[in-house]
Parts: C-alpha cells; structure tokens; sequence
C-alpha cells in the first residue's frame, strides 16, 4: 500500500474515532493503531506534513439580553366607546357637531324641541305655586281658628306631589339636550335638522381613542408567564414598518375551555389617533427577559446528532465541550449550560479539530454587543 493510501485511510479512521468515540469512550480500533504504526512519520513525510498547533480564529462567549416573545393577532377596541341615542320623543332643531369632530365632555351635540316640554314644566310650576299657596293660609290660620289635622295633612301632601311633578318634567326637557357623556371624537351623523326621533334612536357615535385597546388570545401554556405590565409590540400592515409599543392591561381570570386560551387585554397610547376601532393587529408579547444570557456566535455550534458542541479553548488547547441551546438570536444562540462568560470558543478552523488538539488563535473576532 502507497504512503498516500496509508495515510488517507489513518487519516479518515482517525477522524472518526476523535469525532465520536473519543467523545463516548469508545476504545482505540486495534486496525487504526496498526494502520498507525505503518503510516510514514512526520520525519518521512517530511516539512509539509508538519503538525503544529492548528490556527484558529475565535470570539468571546458575552452576557446579553435575551427575550422570550409570544405571538398572537387582535382587534383595537377604543377606551371608551358610546352610541349616542336619543332619549324622548322630539323633532330635531338643530345638530352642533360636525362628524369626526372632536368633541368635550357634555358639550351639546344636538336640539330637540322642546316646546311641549316647558309648557309642560310651566304647568306642574303652576300647580305647585297654588299648593304652597294653600298650605301657607291654612298655616296662618288666625288664632282660635280651627283646621283639622287632616286637611292640614292633605295639602301637605299635595305641595309635595307637585314638587315632584316640576322635577319629573324639568328632567324629561333635560333629556331633549343630547350631550357628550365623556370627551372623544364623534362619528357619522345619522339624524337631520326637523327628522322625528324616538327613544333609542341612534344619532351618533362618540369614541374615546387618545388611548386605546387591543384584544387578543394566548394559549393556555403561557398562563404562568403573563403578567400585567409586560410589553407588548403592535403591528399592522396599514402601517407598514411602523411599531405601536403598550402594555398588558388585564389577564382574563378564566380560560376559554373551548379553545384553550385566555384573552389578554393590552393598552396604547394613541396620542395622534392612527389605530382606529376594529382594526387588525398583529401582537407580540414579551413573556420573560433575561438580563444576563450567554451568548455565543452561532459558526462556533458543531452538531452532532441531536447535541450540541463548541470548542473551548483552554490551556492552548481546544477542549470539545457540549452546550445546551436556548433561544436562537440573529447570528447568535443562547447558550444554558457548558461555557462561562468570557472563555474563548472557536468560530472558524472548526473542521480541523479533534478533542483537545493544540491550538493558536490567529484572530479574535469582537462581536457587537446589543
């Protein structure tokens, strides 16, 4: 057998035996000790065969911050939200908003008639002047005159029912003012000047959305990670590149048994009132921060199987060490266990090396720190 035939057969039963049975304390193979014992010395092949400590570039393993982040879509629903309606009967005299306006609290946005409603008021007034009339002579009675109690009684009684009927008609002319319940910007108009409206009959709607909501679902196995006051990013494709950045708000206390979810409710600030009610959202919930992760260039991962390994340089040797991944950043992964803060681990030249192998560091690469 040729020298080069010999010394690729040592070389590729070598390289086997380094990559896994040397990792699991497999034996040497009896072929591979003879195979080495016939192979050509470093002497016979001479200075191009040489084996020096095999150069290597290689970077730091660096602490950094690493969040774990959930995905789900929702609704924006406005911070408070009313369909304005109209309480009492009554012809429409004037509208005093315009639509999309802006609007304060109890700020008149529209005028019913409200002439059958004062005569009303006059009339109850009426009737209370002439009880309290009555009530005040049978009090003033001169001494020696008698009045039965009872009579006494009965006007009493009748000051007070006309009392309450001036309060019940100056309450129902109240109600011809439709108001602003609370300070937002007003919707589509759906009444006009001299139409008859009804109880119940919508005139507009009024919504709060200076800050705003958004609805959205997570899956139960994330419960024990929820928290009011995590962050929470918002995106839509209305908006292209843009973030929307809120909180969580409220955890529902119950889980949907039908779909196995809870509904979260996250809020914003909407200062320049972009999202609008109903809108889509895509959501991204931050679930945990870890302030202090290591992290390792992901080129520094050498895979075997279903396990991880990094080379680790050690006492000018590369020591063959296996990691455990957690979560897998852009061009970094976060390592668990198997290497500290600091240690040096290979990130190109990997393919020449065995288990503890001299080597020498020909470039430290820096990686930014985020």
């Amino acid at each position: 057998m040729s020298q080069l035939a010999v010394l690729a057969l040592v070389g590729g039963l070598g390289a086997a035996w380094h990559l896994y049975g040397e990792q699991y304390g497999l034996p040497r193979p009896l072929a591979l000790v003879g195979l080495e014992a016939a192979a050509p010395t470093a002497q016979q092949r001479g200075p191009a065969g040489g084996g020096g400590p095999v150069g290597v570039a290689v970077s730091a393993v660096r602490s950094g911050t690493v969040v774990d982040r959930a995905e789900s879509v929702g609704t924006v629903r406005a911070r408070d939200a009313v369909v304005i309606t109209a309480k009492v009967t009554g012809i429409v005299n004037a509208i005093r908003f315009q639509e999309g306006q802006r609007v304060r609290e109890g700020e008149l946005l529209v005028d019913l008639d409200a002439a059958a409603l004062r005569a009303d008021v006059d009339q109850a007034r009426a009737q209370l002047d002439d009880a309290r009339s009555q009530l005040a002579r049978a009090r003033q009675l001169q001494p020696g005159t008698s009045i039965a109690a009872q009579r006494l009684d009965t006007l009493e009684a009748t000051a007070r029912q006309a009392e309450g009927r001036v309060r019940a008609a100056q309450a129902r002319l109240e109600e011809l003012r439709v108001a602003a319940p609370f300070a937002g910007r007003v919707g589509l108009r759906q009444v006009s000047v001299g139409a008859l409206v009804q109880p119940g009959t919508v005139v507009t709607t009024l919504d709060d959305i200076s800050r705003v909501r958004i609805e959205f679902a997570m899956p139960e196995i994330y419960v024990g990670q929820l928290r009011v006051g995590s962050a929470v990013v918002a995106r839509s494709s209305a908006f292209g590149d843009r973030r929307f950045t809120g909180q969580v708000a409220v955890v529902d206390t119950r889980i949907d048994t039908a779909t196995r979810t809870v509904r979260v409710i996250s809020e914003f600030d909407n200062a320049d009132e972009a999202l609008k009610p109903g809108l889509f959202m895509t959501v991204e919930l931050e679930l945990r921060r870890r302030e202090d992760a290591l992290l390792v260039a992901e080129e520094a991962l050498d895979p075997i199987g279903d396990r991880n390994f990094v080379f680790v340089i050690r006492d000018g040797r590369a020591r063959r060490q296996e990691v455990r991944l957690g979560q897998r950043l852009q061009g970094e992964v976060e390592v668990t266990s198997g290497v500290r803060a600091g240690e040096q681990v290979v990130v190109r030249g990997i393919q020449r090396l065995r288990n503890d192998v001299p080597v020498r560091v020909v470039e430290t690469i820096v990686r930014p720190t985020s």
